[in-house]
């Protein structure tokens, strides 16, 4: 159920983002820009659709879609990708393919926080949210 993840979440903490944005091609600009960046998440449902906006002060990306449907995404990096969300367990799972390249976003709650665990090939990235009281 994805009740659990809506609300506003602030970047408290990130591992190895620099590494994983290198994997997907990001240039070093970007990815130096985008390791500056301490974004805020903030989820929300309308009906079946369901809305993950990521604001920061370089660049605010929203997109909507509906669990388990395929959908075309323009990530923050610019990269168009087709992607698939799915709930499974208490973990929306992010699936991107793009130019022959996939990489998985997996969103769990652990201790009050959202945990985002990013992995492409061997790379992986771990960046820690604190939920904001409304």
């Amino acid at each position: 159920m994805v009740d659990h993840f809506l609300g506003t979440w602030k970047l408290s903490d990130s591992q190895g983002f620099d590494e994983y944005m290198q994997c997907l091609g990001v240039g070093f600009a970007t990815r130096k820009a985008g390791a500056m960046a301490k974004p805020n998440i903030v989820i929300s449902k309308h009906g079946d659709e369901i809305s993950l906006k990521t604001e920061s002060s370089l660049k605010t990306t929203e997109m909507r879609f509906r669990l388990g449907e395929e959908f075309d995404e323009t990530t923050a990096d610019n990269r168009k990708t087709r992607t698939v969300i799915t709930c499974d367990d208490g973990v929306l799972t992010q699936v991107q393919k793009w130019d022959g390249k996939e990489t998985t976003i997996k969103r769990e709650l652990k201790n009050e926080q959202m945990v985002v665990t990013c992995t492409m090939g061997d790379v992986k990235c771990v960046r820690t949210y604190d939920k904001l009281k409304a």
